[in-house]
């Protein structure tokens, strides 16, 4: 069981508008939090195969990882500035007090679960992942040759003294800690010596086979510098050697006002970014206090920000063995994504029919290969796309620079701000303008992240318009990973508002009145508030109203203020959300008809999908939105209405009504926060959401 929040729900206090009480919001930041949790589970559930329990605690590692450089670090920064308390009612201060609390229980799981659990599971599979203390006499001789060989000449222990001040810590990096007794060449007098491992060496080593005994032996980079650091201090005796890493704020703060080129902007402040301020720091737990209090004063930290580690520190690199060991009977099955009928005629089959892609299930090559089509067909004219997440060697840039040498008129919005891949932007940004493509970095004060693709191609006299829509990015690899949804279509209707939206992002047009898409951060917002009170109105003249909706987050408050009025309507209200969620559903009175569950499968859940009753003429939107405050109000995104009533049939059914009957990866959760796995009810089938999508690729 998880907790978002404490506070119990009530509907009869607060200021003049109920809706607004603080009780009827939990913590985004703590619903995040939890959200590995639920992750993590999968970690510990032996129906999931060996391997891949290993690759959902490296998720759930990560992703802490990431909260904390993202999260907390925009907490401390909000403490600092004196902000206020959020719908919630929690102040910063007490926010990150409570993540400190939360944070240490999921350290604890993750390290029971690899201690306990997975490594002692592996081990019988034949996959051992050694401790110091296992390591037979030729195990131990391999890895000092090793360390001597491959490891020890590219490291540079530095000893504490006046003149070696303690070193600058990049964030997120391996580092040990070495208390020292003697003198060295010099007659200095050594304590402390800080070992810092280059990000150049391998985190994970595996053994040959003939050392391991034909078994897959691992040892942690940790291990061995633990192991051998006496090496690196001849005529000295080590008294202890404690791996710690500490983890800093890694959220750029660019003022793109006071800037005359964003990009020299992010690529001056991503020089710095791996030492901003620390958030956390992670230390074996056997450190002695006087050393820890040492750190904490260094990164300029509390007790509340160290985490006392029964383990590596950098337990997500064991992923590595995830990706080294060849036992497909460990991993999920392998599939093959569909290829839709048509796809070698891209223009042909959209003009008579929308297309519909449904990855990880339907393949990425449609879009691939109508890019590819329109670089190469003589009767397309311009290409426009926008690009957030693309990857490293994208094929799509590839065919965006293809289609520039061949004479298109090619414009790409690249948003240099997407978090972690601002330096990969950067290159493609480069590589994209060095081919002549007209490169567009967006809107100032907004981040892009609708994802669009549009090609203008003349058909005999008139000039058609052929679009793809997607709620995940244009990146071959999440596209395998990630489920979402792309909608190919030659709609003019959708087309013009597409057009449109590029007329805005490129030349500075004045916000424009579209027929069909909904619009961030213009008409989405709005748009979602009247099509809820719309299912209200219908609920209460009599008349049958619902909602359901998929999305990774919610947070907004006015959003959840109509769905509250809404559920108190009668409206009956279904939430399926991955993530942070701060409704507070099943509040009698105020939110009995709203249900919320999670999803956490194989796969991680991506796409967004609105469908609203709408008495017998329901509305369907796929969008790049989630219901965050950033994406409905403080980001450039679509939602596009599914028009084809086959095409809205197969989304409903898909990604709708399919995860609704999910039984074996939904969480449900309650009006006091926690989260609870649905159980099938007696005599009831299985039913697995992302299963049964895959079974239609298998059969």
């Amino acid at each position: 069981m998880t907790r978002s929040s404490d506070a119990t729900a009530t509907s009869d206090s607060g200021p003049d508008d109920p809706l607004r009480n603080p009780a009827l919001y939990f913590n985004r930041e703590l619903s995040q939090l939890d959200f590995n949790f639920r992750v993590l589970a999968h970690a510990q559930d032996p129906s999931v195969p060996l391997l891949e329990r290993l690759r959902y605690l490296c998720i759930s590692s990560t992703n802490l990882d990431e909260f904390f450089e993202i999260r907390a670090g925009t907490l401390r920064h909000a403490q600092d500035l004196g902000f206020g308390p959020g719908a919630d009612g929690l102040p910063p201060a007490t926010v990150l007090a409570r993540i400190h609390e939360r944070a240490a229980d999921l350290v604890a799981a993750q390290y029971e679960c690899w201690n306990r659990v997975l490594r002692p599971a592996l081990s019988e599979a034949g996959i051992r992942v050694l401790a110091r203390d296992a390591w037979t006499p030729a195990q131990t001789e391999w890895l000092r040759t090793y360390f001597r060989n491959e490891i020890m000449p590219v490291l540079s222990p530095l000893g504490l003294d006046p003149a070696h001040p303690f070193p600058k810590i990049l964030n997120k990096s391996l580092n040990i800690v070495v208390v020292l007794d003697g003198r060295d060449a010099f007659g200095r007098a050594g304590h402390l010596a800080i070992v810092r491992a280059p990000r150049s060496l391998p985190r994970i080593i595996q053994m040959p086979e003939d050392v391991s005994g034909g078994a897959s032996d691992f040892v942690f980079l940790s291990a061995m510098l633990a192991a051998f650091v006496d090496d690196l201090f001849p005529g000295m005796e080590v008294k202890g050697a404690y791996q710690f890493r500490v983890t800093r704020n890694s959220e750029l703060l660019v003022d793109e006002e006071e800037v005359d080129n964003i990009a020299l902007a992010l690529r001056d402040e991503l020089i710095g970014r791996g030492y901003l301020r620390a958030v956390r720091l992670e230390i074996a737990e056997q450190c002695p206090p006087d050393i820890v209090k040492a750190l904490l004063q260094n990164f300029d930290l509390t007790e509340n920000a160290v985490y006392r580690i029964n383990g590596p520190v950098n337990l997500n690199r064991v992923i590595q063995v995830y990706d080294l060991v060849q036992r497909p009977e460990l991993k999920f099955p392998a599939y093959t994504p569909r290829v839709p009928k048509g796809v070698d005629t891209m223009f042909e089959t959209v003009a008579e029919r929308d297309m519909l892609l449904h990855h990880p299930f339907d393949s990425f090559a449609p879009v691939l290969e109508l890019l590819k089509q329109a670089a190469e067909d003589p009767k397309v004219l311009a290409i426009k796309q926008t690009l957030y997440r693309a990857g490293k060697d994208s094929p799509i840039v590839e065919q965006l620079v293809q289609a520039a040498r061949n004479g298109k008129d090619v414009t790409v919005v690249v948003e240099l701000r997407a978090r972690f891949d601002e330096e990969a932007n950067l290159g493609l940004a480069d590589r994209l303008q060095e081919a002549g493509v007209q490169v567009v970095y967006g809107v100032v004060g907004f981040k892009t992240h609708a994802k669009m693709m549009l090609i203008v191609r003349r058909e005999g006299t008139k000039l058609r318009r052929y679009v793809h829509l997607g709620t995940g990015n244009y990146h071959s690899g999440t596209a395998r990973a990630y489920t979402d949804f792309g909608l190919v279509t030659a709609d003019p209707r959708i087309g013009n508002d597409v057009h449109l939206i590029f007329q805005q992002l490129s030349g500075l047009a004045p916000s424009t009145k579209l027929e069909c898409l909904l619009q961030s951060p213009f008409s989405l917002h709005a748009g979602l508030l009247a099509r809820i009170e719309r299912e209200a109105d219908h609920a209460r003249a009599g008349r049958p109203a619902r909602i359901i909706a998929k999305m990774n987050a919610l947070n907004e408050p006015q959003v959840i203020r109509a769905l509250y009025a809404a559920s108190q309507a009668g409206v009956q209200i279904d939430l399926i959300v991955r993530g942070a969620c701060t409704l507070r559903p099943g509040v009698p009175g105020i939110s009995d008809n709203i249900r919320v569950r999670s999803i956490v499968g194989r796969f991680l859940e991506h796409h967004r999908v609105y469908w609203f009753g709408n008495g017998e003429a329901p509305e369907l939107f796929c969008s790049s939105a989630d219901w965050l405050e950033r994406n409905l109000l403080r980001r450039i995104e679509t939602g596009f209405p599914i028009l084809e009533a086959r095409v809205a049939a197969r989304v409903f059914d898909q990604a709708l009504a399919n995860y609704l009957s999910d039984n074996v990866n939904a969480w449900a959760l309650a009006a006091d926060g926690s989260y609870h796995r649905i159980e099938p009810q007696a005599g009831s089938p299985l039913h697995s959401a992302q299963a049964v999508l895959l079974a239609g690729v298998t059969a």
